[in-house]
C-alpha cells in the first residue's frame, strides 16, 4: 500500500496541473482514438477467448450473430431473426444480407456453418465451449442456417453474442499467419479491420469503408498495453490516450472534479475471488477451504483497498445474473479460521503458493497482498507471485494431471450473457482444463448434474430455483474464497462522447467522436 501511495503521489506531482482542472488534450490529428488498458492478450483468436478486455479489442474486427444491448437485452446483429422448435433442439437462423469480410469475400450461411463448427471441434482451443452444445450446422439456403444442439439450452441464443461465436472469413483461416487451429489476424465483419499486434505494446485497427452498419467516426483505433494504472491515468490527463480502463481507484474522487475526463463507475457482473486447487492437500478438505473464508476481512478490503467501488458476494455470482439468490455471508472470524485449520491438521508455518495478475482486475495486486497478510494472521505463509497476462492464463489453465502446481490464484469472472449459466460452469467438473476454465477442479456429481438440467429447463422458476440449490451447494464447499463483484471503471476525455457500457464489462467505444 505503501508503494502505491508513494506512485501515486509521483504521478500527481508530475500531472498534478491536470488534476487542478487542466482539460485532458485533444484526440490526434491524424483522427485516431487511443485507448490504454492492463494486460496483452493471450490471444486474438475469437474461439480461444478467455477475457472480456481482450474480447473488447476483438469486437472491433469481428462481429457475432447477436449482440447485447446497453439494457444486457439480445438484439440481432448478423443475424436478423431467428425460430426455435418446440422441443428446444434447432435454430434457424436467417442472416444479414449485403454483408462482406474485410477481404471481400462474402459473409454467408457457409461461412457461419464453418466458424460454428471450428466453435464444436474437438481440435480447437476453446475454453467457453460449454455455452455451445452444438450437434451440427446447416447451411440451409444462401442466408438461412440451421443449428441443431445435443441437448436443449435456455440461453443458447445469448451466448451466440459472446466473442466466442465470432464469425470470421474462412477463406482468412490460411492467410497473414493464420492456420484453421490459430487465427493471429482475425478478418471479420465488424466497422474496423485488424491492422497489426505488436506484442506486449499495442493492437491497431482502421475504419473499414465497406461496413454494412453505421460508420464509426475515427480512422483509426490503437489499443496500448499499459499494466500499471497509474500510468494509464497519466496517459489520459496528459493527453496521450482519450479512454482507459481500471484507473487508480483512491484517485476517482479528484478524477470526478476533473473537468478534462469523464467518470463511468459502471455495473459489472464480474465476481473477484480467490480459486483454491481443490486436488491438492489440503485444499481437498473443505474445512480448509472455509477457514481461509473466514480470514479474509472483505468488507476491509472493500472499503480500503477498493475504496467502495465493489459489493461483498453474498452468492457465487452477481445480483445482476437471473438465476441469483442470496445465500449468506463469510463473516470475518480469525478465531474460527484457525480452529478450522488445526481440526483439518494445518500447522502453523504451512507455505502456500498464491499467484495473481497484475493490471487485470481494480486493484488486483494490491488486493492480493493484503489477503496475503490477512491469511499470515491465521498462521499461514503464504508464497506471493505475480506474472504477465498470457503466462498466468497458462499457468492455471494447465491440466492436473499435466503438472499443474497452483495453490492458490485470484481471478474474474464475468459471464458473457446476464446468465447463470455461464456464471455456474466455474462449477461443472468436465468443464475443468483442458476443456473449460474451471480452475479449481471441483468436483461434486449433484451439483454436475443441477447444472445440466437447469441449462435444459425452459421454465424459468424451475431454473431459477435449481440455481439457488446449486449457490446454496458451493458455498458451502467454498471451491473459492468469496470475495466480491468488482464495478468497473472507466475514464474517458470530456472531448469526446458517445461512450458507454453493458454489465457484462463490454465497453461501447466504437462510435465515440468528438463532444463537439
Amino acid at each position: 500500500m505503501i508503494r502505491r501511495l508513494a506512485l501515486a503521489v509521483l504521478v500527481l506531482m508530475m500531472i498534478g496541473s491536470v488534476m487542478a482542472g487542466v482539460p485532458a488534450g485533444p484526440a490526434s490529428a491524424a483522427g485516431t482514438f487511443r485507448i490504454a488498458v492492463g494486460v496483452d492478450p493471450d490471444t486474438v483468436d475469437p474461439v480461444q477467448m478467455t477475457t472480456t478486455t481482450v474480447a473488447n479489442m476483438v469486437d472491433y474486427v469481428v462481429e457475432t450473430l447477436t449482440f447485447l444491448d446497453q439494457e444486457g437485452k439480445v438484439r440481432p446483429m448478423l443475424a436478423e431473426s431467428w425460430k426455435v422448435s418446440p422441443d428446444g433442439l434447432e435454430y434457424t437462423l436467417k442472416l444479414r444480407k449485403g454483408v462482406t469480410f474485410h477481404d471481400g469475400t462474402a459473409f454467408d450461411a457457409k461461412a457461419v456453418k464453418w466458424n460454428l463448427d471450428r466453435v464444436k471441434d474437438p481440435g480447437v482451443r476453446v475454453p467457453i465451449r460449454a455455452p455451445y452444445p452444438i450437434e451440427k450446422t446447416d447451411a440451409v439456403d444462401v442466408s438461412t442456417v440451421r443449428v441443431t444442439l445435443t441437448r436443449p439450452s435456455a440461453p443458447f441464443i445469448s451466448a451466440l453474442s459472446w466473442t466466442t461465436a465470432g464469425i470470421v472469413s474462412p477463406t482468412s483461416a490460411d492467410k497473414q499467419g493464420n492456420d484453421y487451429k490459430n487465427i493471429v489476424h482475425p478478418v471479420g465483419t465488424g466497422p474496423y479491420a485488424f491492422k497489426e499486434r505488436k506484442r506486449g505494446e499495442s493492437i491497431t485497427v482502421t475504419k473499414h469503408d465497406k461496413y454494412w452498419g453505421r460508420k464509426p467516426y475515427y480512422d483509426t483505433v490503437l489499443i496500448r498495453i499499459v499494466p500499471e494504472e497509474a500510468t494509464r491515468e497519466s496517459l489520459l490527463l496528459a493527453g496521450q490516450v482519450e479512454l482507459i480502463i481500471l484507473p487508480p481507484l483512491a484517485d476517482l474522487p479528484a478524477l470526478s472534479r476533473n473537468p478534462g475526463v469523464k467518470v463511468l463507475l459502471a455495473p459489472s457482473d464480474r465476481t473477484i475471488f480467490i480459486a483454491f486447487n481443490t486436488t491438492k492437500a489440503p485444499f481437498s478438505d473443505a474445512r480448509v477451504r472455509q477457514a481461509l473464508n473466514y480470514a479474509v476481512d472483505k468488507a476491509a478490503i472493500i472499503n480500503s483497498v477498493l475504496f467502495g467501488a465493489a459489493d461483498a458476494m453474498d452468492a457465487p455470482m452477481a445480483s445482476s445474473l437471473f438465476g441469483y439468490c442470496k445465500v449468506g455471508t463469510y463473516e470475518f472470524d480469525p478465531a474460527k479460521a484457525k480452529q478450522l485449520l488445526t481440526a483439518a491438521g494445518v500447522k502453523p508455518g504451512t507455505k502456500i503458493s498464491f499467484i495473481h495478475p497484475t493490471g487485470r482486475y481494480t486493484q488486483d495486486k494490491e488486493v492480493a497482498q493484503a489477503i496475503a497478510g490477512y491469511l499470515r494472521e491465521v498462521g499461514l505463509e503464504p508464497q506471493l507471485q505475480t506474472m504477465d497476462w498470457p503466462t498466468y492464463i497458462k499457468t492455471i489453465l494447465t491440466p492436473a494431471d499435466k503438472g499443474n502446481t497452483t495453490e492458490l490464484h485470484l481471478l474474474g469472472w464475468a459471464p458473457a450473457f446476464l446468465d447463470a449459466a455461464q456464471q455456474v460452469l466455474q462449477f461443472l467438473s468436465t468443464y475443468a482444463p483442458p476443456a473449460g476454465l474451471e480452475t479449481t477442479f471441483y468436483k461434486d456429481p449433484k451439483v454436475d448434474e443441477q447444472i445440466l438440467a437447469a441449462d435444459r429447463e425452459s421454465n424459468s422458476d424451475k431454473r431459477r430455483d435449481l440455481y439457488c440449490q446449486i449457490s446454496k451447494k458451493v458455498w458451502a464447499d467454498a471451491p473459492w474464497i468469496f470475495l466480491y463483484v468488482q464495478r468497473f471503471p472507466i475514464v474517458y476525455s470530456a472531448k469526446v462522447k458517445d461512450v458507454g457500457s453493458i454489465p457484462n464489462e463490454k465497453f461501447y467505444a466504437v462510435y465515440a467522436q468528438p463532444a463537439q
